[in-house]
């Protein structure tokens, strides 16, 4: 924490700022969690120490409900587990997972304090619960939740009042937890110190999950059960600067995000984004063509029938019709392409539902198509070095590269690359997965460069799980060849 020091902001209250001059993806400081558990929807999936997701994990043969990797993880989690394990069997069933992480944050309390080590900034119990600004179904809930506790654990020391602001601190703290690729949310967990880093909607750090990656200084070391947040710089920051990050998607217009802040986390936000409407005439944008542009009239239409578009393809999404979706999307697109710009927010939710849906489909051309004019329209919106620009920008490399188009596919992968590298970090495991497959494209790019036919043939040849014809071609082109279409 030598990186970082608590200050009055004045308005915006406590923050956190830089003591030094820092670099683009330099930890600016990593913190296990307090305490975290995982979803209800999930329990059976993932494992309730590492928060890994996996198959064949180990019940607990006492409470049945928690489950893990292996003995080392329940080990590791026995002090967190123990009074958990003995509430459930006691009740018969575990509530959900507000309530568990309540009952786990309340007992650590109890057991340590509100402050477990001599890093953390500020006690858990002395974070904001904006209780007085939550509306009248939110405190509903959470007198709900506070019942459902006192039934959990009914011999509780604590008041009903102080519960309840336990409750309202994880109503506005919680943070997301990801599985160990990024890829999934798994889980919700209270971190003190990254609850002290306000919001700016054009942020200068980024926060990641890394698993069983902690920092002791400037050395990394492994532990399996390691569970710990890192806040990565996303460029340079001088000395004295407000830490911030982005508690909302910036792929909204500004009233959107303004809207969203209130709700959740009850604060009007005034960055210089929101305050001076920066890329929201990009995110509205009409087409442009030889100067001249669409009637008010004709955009206001095309943007009504994709909003209508839009929550059509999200009904036949989560009901698994993937080929309406598809049908949706083209129809959609058909229209919105002469009259919205490529940066305007509907076409570009359109096209990422499409490539999504296209892709897992198999049908990666038509995916890649519409993964370049995403990932061409995030580019003018999004930080270059936003996380959510990399991971898109990953997806589309993949797609293409499983199109056949090795050219456009390795570029994206490396500029991937370059992005989580700075948000993710070397050690990541998604980090290492796109080292692995820029690793992989730059051998058979050079292989597409010296003999295309080869390249193509190879290609067919994996792709159909067919002997490859052109092996002895291919070995004098590339040595250990072979190896490079193993898994297509």
């Amino acid at each position: 924490m030598d990186n970082v020091e608590v200050f009055d902001t004045g308005v915006k209250g406590r923050g956190l700022r830089t003591t030094k001059d820092l670099c683009a993806g330099e930890v600016v400081l990593a913190e296990p969690s307090f305490a975290a558990v995982v979803f209800d929807s999930l329990s059976q999936q993932v494992c309730h120490s590492c928060f890994r997701r996996q198959a064949n994990l180990h019940r607990c043969a006492q409470c049945k409900f928690a489950h893990y990797c292996d003995r080392t993880c329940q080990t590791a989690c026995w002090d967190e587990h123990k009074q958990e394990c003995g509430a459930i069997k006691k009740n018969g069933k575990a509530p959900n997972e507000n309530v568990r992480l309540a009952a786990r944050v309340l007992w650590r309390i109890q057991k340590d304090t509100g402050i477990v080590s001599d890093s953390q900034l500020i006690s858990v119990d002395q974070l904001e619960d904006h209780m007085a600004d939550m509306p009248a179904d939110n405190l509903k809930e959470i007198k709900i939740d506070v019942h459902n506790f006192l039934d959990y654990c009914p011999n509780t020391r604590h008041g009903v009042e102080y519960i309840s602001h336990i409750f309202g601190i994880i109503n506005c703290n919680g943070f997301t937890l990801s599985d160990q690729r990024g890829l999934q949310a798994v889980g919700v967990g209270l971190f003190p110190n990254l609850c002290l880093v306000n919001h700016d909607c054009w942020p200068n750090c980024t926060v990641i999950l890394n698993h069983g990656n902690c920092y002791s200084g400037t050395r990394l070391t492994m532990s399996p059960c390691s569970l710990r947040i890192e806040l990565r710089a996303l460029g340079k920051i001088a000395e004295n600067e407000e830490l911030t990050v982005g508690y909302v998607d910036f792929l909204n217009v500004s009233t959107d995000r303004q809207r969203a802040l209130k709700h959740q986390y009850h604060f009007d936000c005034t960055c210089k984004s929101c305050s001076k409407n920066l890329k929201d005439d990009l995110m509205m944008a009409a087409k442009e063509t030889e100067g001249n542009k669409p009637s008010d009239e004709l955009v206001k239409e095309v943007e009504e029938l994709s909003l209508d578009c839009l929550a059509k393809v999200e009904a036949a999404r989560t009901a698994g019709d993937f080929h309406e979706v598809v049908k949706l999307c083209r129809g959609g697109l058909d229209k919105q392409e002469p009259v919205l710009a490529d940066t305007h927010l509907y076409q570009l939710r359109m096209l990422s539902a499409a490539s999504e849906v296209l892709s897992y489909l198999k049908f990666f051309s038509e995916a890649a198509e519409y993964s370049r004019r995403m990932v061409e329209g995030y580019m003018k919106l999004y930080h270059p070095n936003n996380a959510q620009l990399g991971m898109a920008t990953m997806r589309a490399g993949v797609t293409h590269w499983h199109a056949g188009l090795i050219e456009v596919g390795h570029g994206m992968i490396c500029k991937a690359y370059a992005i989580l590298m700075i948000t993710h970090g070397p050690n990541h495991p998604i980090t290492k997965d796109l080292e692995s497959m820029r690793m992989q494209t730059e051998m058979e790019l050079r292989i597409f460069k010296q003999n295309e036919c080869v390249y193509h043939s190879m290609r067919e040849a994996a792709l159909q799980n067919k002997p490859m014809g052109m092996m002895a071609e291919a070995v004098s082109v590339e040595n250990n060849v072979k190896a490079l279409f193993h898994k297509q």
